[in-house]
Formats: C-alpha cells, sequence, structure tokens
C-alpha cells in the first residue's frame, strides 16, 4: 500500500522493517541512536515536503546560449503592447497599440510596430519597406469586437491575439506556448550568424505573464 504526496510515494512495510530494526535488544546503542536521527531527519524532510508543496507550474527554465549583448528595457510608451529584440545589436521592435486619445482602437491597423535604435542614441524610426512586408511586419484581423488575431510577416504559424483584459480593461497581446497562455511582455530571437534573409535563429523566447496563475513566464521556442 502506497501514499502519495505531490511527488513522494511512503511504502508503508519498508518504514514498519526500518522501525523494528531499531530495537535496541537486537542493535547497539550507538548505531541506534545513529538509525534514530536519520529517521527524525527523513520525518522531518517528508513534513516540510507536504506542507511546503512544490507548485505543479514550477518552471524550469533554460537559459543555455544565451546572448552576448545587455539589452535594454524600454520605457515610458503608454501604449506598449510588447517588444521584440534580437542578436546582433540592440535596437528593439515596439508593438503599440494605436488608439486614439478617447481609447478607441484603430480597427484597420490596431497595432503600430517601429523602431527604438538605442544604437543610434534612442532615435525613434518606422519600419523599411523591406523589414515590413518581410520581418517585422505584423498582419491584424479582426475576428470579434475588440479582438483581434496578430500573426508576424516572417512566423505566420504562431497566432496572437489582442483583446481587452477582464481585469484591468486594458488591451494586451496573448500568445498560448506549451500549454500556457501568456500575456506577453517580451520576445527575444536568438540569432547566430546567416543573413537578413535567412538568419540562423537558434531560439525563440517568450517572457510575460502566465494568465492561469498570474506567476512570471518565459517559454522557449526552438526554431
Amino acid at each position: 500500500m502506497k501514499d502519495n504526496v505531490g511527488n513522494l510515494t511512503i511504502e508503508h512495510q519498508e518504514f514498519r522493517i526500518l522501525f523494528l530494526s531499531l530495537n535496541p535488544n537486537t542493535l547497539p546503542m550507538r548505531t541506534a541512536k545513529l538509525l534514530t536521527l536519520n529517521i527524525l531527519l527523513l520525518f522531518s524532510l517528508l513534513i516540510t515536503a507536504i506542507v511546503n508543496p512544490v507548485p505543479a507550474y514550477a518552471q524550469v527554465v533554460d537559459k543555455s546560449d544565451p546572448s552576448p549583448l545587455k539589452f535594454p528595457t524600454p520605457k515610458g510608451i503608454a501604449n506598449q503592447l510588447f517588444y521584440l529584440q534580437r542578436d546582433p545589436n540592440t535596437n528593439t521592435i515596439i508593438c503599440e497599440l494605436n488608439a486614439d486619445k478617447n481609447g478607441e482602437v484603430d480597427r484597420k491597423e490596431p497595432i503600430l510596430v517601429y523602431w527604438i535604435r538605442y544604437g543610434d542614441e534612442g532615435e525613434k524610426k518606422d519600419l523599411s519597406y523591406i523589414q515590413k512586408k518581410f520581418a517585422y511586419g505584423i498582419q491584424a484581423k479582426e475576428i470579434g469586437k475588440d479582438h483581434y488575431e496578430l500573426r508576424f510577416v516572417s512566423h505566420k504559424k504562431l497566432p496572437m491575439y489582442l483583446l481587452k483584459s477582464e481585469n484591468d480593461k486594458k488591451f494586451h497581446v496573448y500568445v498560448t506556448v506549451n500549454n500556457k497562455k501568456i500575456q506577453l511582455d517580451r520576445i527575444f530571437v536568438r540569432i547566430e550568424g546567416g543573413s537578413f534573409w535567412l538568419p540562423n535563429v537558434k531560439y525563440v523566447e517568450l517572457k510575460g505573464i502566465n494568465t492561469e496563475n498570474n506567476a512570471a513566464v518565459l517559454e522557449r521556442i526552438k526554431v
């Protein structure tokens, strides 16, 4: 018979045999004391595991092969939804909600995409025609009231969704990765060599909030 507590399994019969072996008539006193201390330590660890179990959503983050660059965090952008950074420089793509002063979203173009060129003193710059059509441009499709499907032109297999949160009544972008629905904050693309038309992408990281438990989350996609 076994009891399951989290990932721990207790075999009652093994503990029964172990306790019987502590009979002072069958063991030297010193050995009995050492075994008793070991049993107390084991039970202490067991109780700790029961009282403070590891959450089911605990995450082991793959931190291998990081970028050699130190990236800045964009600040002071009121309608920023998320941003994208990639090797080989710190220039950053900003994805901003395109809304008027009353908060009404432009239904034809709900999201604005542009550069903050940190390598050029933080200059704001529009995407070039080629960048917009083949790399960093975002296609948007209205699929409901205040609800849009978004896809990067360079990676249409991963849909993102722009919609208003029921919690804070603000627009956010959501994406589902590894069975987690994430309120997106940052995308990072690890590039090592290649060219503009055919970059050697090692992985893509998506950082944000897990909507199931409001915990910070970082997920990788191997490309």
